[in-house]
């Protein structure tokens, strides 16, 4: 598959850096509105917490890669429509910039027929379809969806576990806590909150404008509401969600309380997901038992690694959860197996 990304940020890079190990897709073309192609290389091989990448050169515009035999053109041009996508004759486009107005430019790629499909890696309400593997690929239609979300790194691990639970159990109501790491919107120093999604807007949220430095931030999360796209069956109006921002790098965390209709135990909790694990056509749930902290979770695959020191089930019907993610690395793989899903769909 030959895929050209559209922003060349966090996720941008963590899309080349989790397909430098494996290459399951070739990536032809990044774009970023970032001028300074040397930056753009200098951003992608060097990196505080994933390291180096020691196969990959520039040579002009191309990233070289040593590796793997091939090369990516970077280019710089803050519209997505006024890049020439066609000239490298792409199968699929990601748009990994995080912004609404590219997201909503990139539909009229389809429409020309310039691509077949766009991913776009979050959740902006005007998609066709949002996916999250574990949850609902089995309702994608080829035909109908050709701007497909890939959701957001949080209802990537908490629409499975949802779903999963409430397939078996039913959830009668429940709350979800998210503690996010720090983000690059946000500020060293106090200050007004500024939107990346919507660039030029201040979120109303004044808390989020303050220093991450030492500080947890509360703030609303549209995790839930995104992990319910996903997911028939459970009454949103039954179900809250409350998110920290943590002074802390990359791992997720989340804490689930959630009441069954139908009675559980921990055992039976436990030996669901370890069964799950073994059966699993990709790799959504891993089981945790070792007394771990956020960092030991970094490049983990797995979209929900679940905690079973903090499993718990109270009076038959009262379910404890805690699961871990890397939000970057985990949900950049999750995005190739979604892209690699569709290819297949299309090609059956």
């Amino acid at each position: 598959m030959r895929i050209g990304i559209n922003g060349f940020g966090r996720i941008g890079r963590a899309l080349y850096r989790v397909n430098n190990l494996d290459p399951d897709i070739n990536i032809v073309v990044v774009n970023d509105i970032n001028p300074d192609t040397e930056n753009i290389f200098y951003t992608l091989k060097y990196d505080t917490l994933y390291g180096m990448i020691d196969n990959i050169s520039l040579d002009n515009s191309y990233i070289i890669n040593s590796r793997h035999n091939n090369k990516t053109k970077i280019i710089s041009n803050k519209n997505i429509n006024e890049v020439n996508w066609s000239e490298f004759n792409l199968d699929y486009i990601i748009d990994s910039s995080g912004v609404v107005k590219s997201v909503k430019d990139s539909k009229k790629l389809i429409d020309k027929n310039v691509i077949k499909k766009v991913f776009c890696t979050f959740s902006p309400d005007i998609e066709d379809f949002t996916m999250v593997l574990g949850a609902n690929e089995n309702d994608f239609d080829v035909l109908k969806h050709n701007l497909i979300s890939t959701s957001i790194c949080d209802a990537s691990a908490l629409a499975p576990a949802l779903k999963v639970i409430n397939d078996l159990f039913e959830i009668k109501n429940g709350y979800v806590t998210t503690l996010h790491p720090l983000l690059s919107y946000q500020n060293l120093l106090d200050g007004p909150s500024s939107s990346w999604s919507v660039p030029g807007d201040i979120y109303h949220h004044y808390a989020l404008g303050r220093s991450i430095i030492g500080n947890l931030i509360p703030k609303p999360t549209t995790a839930l509401d995104v992990a319910l796209k996903s997911i028939n069956g459970i009454d949103a109006k039954k179900m809250g969600c409350f998110s920290y921002r943590t002074p802390t790098s990359i791992i997720c965390s989340a804490d689930l309380s959630l009441t069954l209709k139908k009675k559980s135990s921990k055992s039976e909790i436990i030996n669901l997901f370890t069964d799950l694990h073994k059966k699993q056509k990709f790799n959504i749930f891993q089981n945790i038992f070792d007394p771990l902290v956020s960092l030991d979770f970094l490049r983990t695959s797995y979209s929900c690694n679940i905690d079973h020191r903090w499993t718990d089930v109270l009076d038959n019907h009262l379910l404890k959860l805690v699961f871990w993610y890397d939000n970057e690395w985990g949900y950049a793989t999750r995005v190739i197996d979604i892209i690699k899903y569709v290819d297949s769909k299309i090609n059956e």
